[in-house]
C-alpha cells in the first residue's frame, strides 16, 4: 500500500458534494471506469451504521468502492459477501498476489490524487456559489460578531470627528435674543410669530398654501400663519397654544430664536419655562374693541404675563398693539392711545423702568404692516409723525427694525459657568437642554451638576443644532454629556463650574404678595405654593415671617401675616434641595415667583442662603 495515501483528507466543502452533480458535469472516460467523487473518503455521518468497522485504507475495500463506482452502500453490501466477489477478475487478482495488490494500490493512490483535484475544483466552485448566496458563506466565515464589530467602532469614530474641536467653528459673531411672545389668549401671538417666519424667508410659499388649505377646511381662515408654530393637531382645532414653540430667523445684525408661549390661563407653567429663557418679551394684545379689555381686566393673562416676564428677568417689553386693521379700530390713534395709557401705569407698578425697557408699537400680525415693512401712510397717517417725535419710546418704525437696535448688557464671558437645564433627552448619549447665562461652554471641558455635585466632561455643544468650539453667554445650547444618565440630568438641574451655585432647601427672600386665592386672603407661617426659579419647579412652605413693609411704607417687624399688595421679607422651606444664588450674585438664579390653584400670588428674589455646611 502506498503511505501517502493516508495523506489526503477532503475537506468540509467536497465531503457535501454529491456525486450525481460531478458525474453530470465530468462524465468519467470509457475505457476505465468513472472516476471516484471527491466525497468517497466522505465523513462517517452519511456512511451506514455496519460500515463503522471498514479500514479506509484496505486495498480490498477501495478495490470494491471502485466496482461500486463509488456507492458506499452497495460497496458496503459487495464487500459483505465474499461469494459474489469473485467474479470480479480484479478482486481475485488482489486476492492471489500481494505485488499485484501493491499495484492496484499505486493505481489506486493515483486515481485518488487525480480525486484530489477535481474535489479542490468542486469545492472552488461551492465557496463561488455560496459566496453569491450569501447564507452559507456567513455561516462558514469565521465569527460573524467579531466582523461586524468594528461597525460601533467606526461609528464612534466619526462621531468623534463631528465633535473634534479642531473641526468645529467658533460659532456665529451676531449677537443671539431669545423673544418669548406672550399675551392673553386669542391676541394672535402665533399669528405674528408665524408671519415674521415667512416675512423673513423662513417658510416657503408652497408650505403656506397647504396651511392655508387647511386652515380653510377648518373654517378658520385667519389661522393659517399660526398654524407655522402651532404643530400640534389640538393646538390647530381649538387654536390654542399648549406648548411653547420655537422656531429661528435672523436679520442682517443679529440672530433670534422665537418662543411662543400660551396665552391660556392653564397653561401658565409652559409659558414660564419660555420666559425664563427669553432676554425681550413681546406682549401682544389685541386692539379690537371688547378684546384688549379682557385681556386686561382682572383674571385676563395680559397682566400676569406682564409680571412674569419682569419677574423672570426679561431685559425689554416690546408692547405691540396687534389687529390694528380690525374694522373696529381701522389704525385708529385714539384707540392705540387708550391701549398705551391703560397699560403704563401698570406695567410701571411691576418694576419696568418705562422710558428705557418698554417700547409701544402698533402692527397688524395678520397682514403684516409695520412688521417688516412700514405701514403705509395712507392706511395710517399718523404713525410716521409719532416715530420722529419718539412718542411711544421708539424712532424706527417696524418691529423687526426696533428688535435690531435693543442692546442687552450684563452678559458676562468671563464669569463661572450657570446653564439651568431647560429638558433632557438621549440620542447615543445624555443630551442637556438650556441657555448659557454666563461663561463659555467648550467640548472637552467638565462641568458639574448641580445639586447632585457630580461631575461630567462635555462630549460635544451644538447652537442652534449646528456642532460649535464654543458657545457664549445667550445661546440656546444642546450639551452631550459623558457618562451621564437620564436621571442624573433633570429639568431644573444647573450646569456649572467652579465656584459652584449652591444647592439648598431653605433660603430667605423679600417678596411682594400681588393676588391671594380666593378662598384665603392673607398669607402666614404654614402658607403652601408653588417655587418657580429659572427652571425649576418645587413645593414650598412659609417657615417664617421676619417683617413686612405695607403700601404706605410703614415696617411691621416680627409681623403674623401678608396681605395683598405688601412685602415681606420671610423664609422659605423647599420639600427638595435646588440649585439658586443670591440676586445680588446671579439675578437670573436669584429670581422667583410663588403660584397656588392657578394664579400667581407672589414675586420676590433670593436675598440669603443658609450657611455652608462644613
Amino acid at each position: 500500500m502506498n503511505p501517502s495515501a493516508n495523506e489526503w483528507k477532503p475537506s468540509a466543502a467536497a465531503a457535501e458534494w454529491t456525486p450525481p452533480a460531478f458525474s453530470v458535469g465530468s462524465p468519467a472516460p470509457a475505457p476505465a471506469p468513472a472516476p471516484a467523487p471527491a466525497p468517497a473518503p466522505a465523513e462517517p455521518k452519511d456512511v451506514p451504521a455496519n460500515e463503522d468497522d471498514i479500514d479506509e485504507n484496505d486495498p480490498l475495500w477501495q478495490a470494491v468502492l471502485k466496482i461500486a463506482e463509488g456507492d458506499r452502500e452497495r460497496a458496503t453490501k459487495m464487500i459483505s459477501d465474499p461469494d459474489s466477489l469473485t467474479q470480479y477478475p480484479e478482486i481475485v487478482a488482489l486476492l492471489g498476489s500481494s505485488d499485484d495488490a501493491d499495484l492496484d494500490a499505486g493505481d489506486d493512490v493515483q486515481t485518488g490524487g487525480a480525486d484530489e483535484s477535481l474535489a479542490h475544483a468542486a469545492e472552488e466552485k461551492l465557496q463561488i456559489a455560496e459566496a453569491a448566496d450569501g447564507a452559507k458563506a456567513e455561516a462558514a466565515s469565521a465569527p460573524p460578531a467579531a466582523a461586524a464589530q468594528p461597525e460601533p467602532e467606526s461609528k464612534e469614530e466619526e462621531e468623534e470627528e463631528e465633535i473634534d474641536p479642531a473641526s468645529l467653528k467658533e460659532g456665529d459673531p451676531r449677537e443671539h435674543f431669545n423673544l418669548v411672545f406672550i399675551g392673553h389668549v386669542d391676541a394672535g401671538k402665533s399669528t405674528l410669530s408665524g408671519n415674521i417666519l415667512y416675512l423673513t424667508d423662513n417658510v416657503d410659499k408652497r408650505t403656506i398654501e397647504r396651511y392655508e388649505r387647511e386652515a380653510k377646511e377648518l373654517n378658520r381662515e385667519s389661522w393659517f400663519l399660526a398654524f407655522i408654530m402651532d404643530t400640534n393637531e389640538e393646538e390647530r382645532a381649538k387654536g390654542k397654544t399648549v406648548e411653547v414653540g420655537k422656531a429661528h430667523f435672523e436679520t442682517d445684525e443679529k440672530r433670534y430664536t422665537i418662543l411662543d408661549a400660551p396665552g391660556h390661563k392653564n397653561y401658565v407653567p409652559n409659558m414660564i419655562m419660555g420666559a425664563s429663557q427669553a432676554d425681550i418679551a413681546v406682549l401682544v394684545i389685541s386692539a379690537r374693541k371688547g378684546e384688549f379689555e379682557t385681556g386686561f381686566d382682572r383674571g385676563g393673562q395680559t397682566r400676569e404675563h406682564a409680571m412674569l416676564a419682569k419677574t423672570l428677568g426679561v431685559s425689554y417689553l416690546v408692547v405691540v398693539v396687534n389687529k390694528m386693521d380690525d374694522p373696529t379700530v381701522n389704525w385708529s390713534k385714539d384707540r392705540f392711545d387708550e391701549c398705551v395709557t391703560k397699560l403704563r401705569p401698570y406695567l410701571k407698578s411691576c418694576g419696568f423702568i418705562i422710558k428705557r425697557e418698554v417700547k409701544f408699537i402698533p402692527i397688524s400680525g395678520l397682514s403684516g404692516a409695520n412688521v417688516k415693512d412700514e405701514v403705509e401712510s395712507s392706511v395710517c397717517p399718523w404713525w410716521k409723525k409719532s416715530c420722529a417725535n419718539g412718542d411711544n419710546n421708539t424712532t424706527v418704525p417696524t418691529l423687526l427694525d426696533l428688535l435690531n437696535t435693543l442692546q442687552i448688557s450684563g452678559r458676562d464671558s468671563t464669569a463661572p459657568l450657570r446653564i439651568p437645564v431647560l429638558d433632557r433627552y438621549n440620542d447615543r448619549g445624555t443630551i442637556a437642554m438650556g441657555k448659557v447665562e454666563s461663561g463659555i461652554v467648550r467640548p472637552g471641558m467638565k462641568v458639574t451638576v448641580m445639586p447632585t455635585c457630580n461631575e461630567y466632561k462635555v462630549d460635544a455643544v451644538w447652537a442652534n443644532e449646528d456642532p460649535v468650539s464654543g458657545a457664549r453667554p445667550g445661546e440656546n445650547v444642546l450639551i452631550k454629556l459623558n457618562g451621564a444618565g437620564l436621571e442624573d440630568v433633570r429639568k431644573g438641574f444647573v450646569l456649572c463650574t467652579q465656584p459652584l451655585c449652591r444647592a439648598v432647601d431653605k433660603i430667605i427672600c423679600q417678596m411682594a404678595v400681588v393676588e391671594m386665592p380666593e378662598n384665603t386672603k392673607i398669607m402666614t407661617a404654614g402658607f403652601q405654593a408653588i417655587f418657580h426659579a429659572h427652571c425649576v419647579e418645587e413645593e414650598c412652605t412659609i417657615s417664617k415671617i421676619f417683617e413686612t413693609t405695607d403700601r404706605r411704607g410703614k415696617v411691621i417687624k416680627g409681623a403674623r401675616f401678608v396681605n395683598v399688595g405688601m412685602q415681606a421679607i420671610c423664609m422659605l422651606e423647599l420639600d427638595r434641595t435646588v440649585p439658586v444664588d443670591t440676586f445680588e450674585n446671579m439675578p437670573f438664579l436669584g429670581r422667583f415667583t410663588l403660584r397656588t390653584e392657578g394664579k400667581t400670588i407672589a414675586i420676590g428674589k433670593i436675598t440669603k442662603l443658609p450657611p455652608k455646611k462644613d
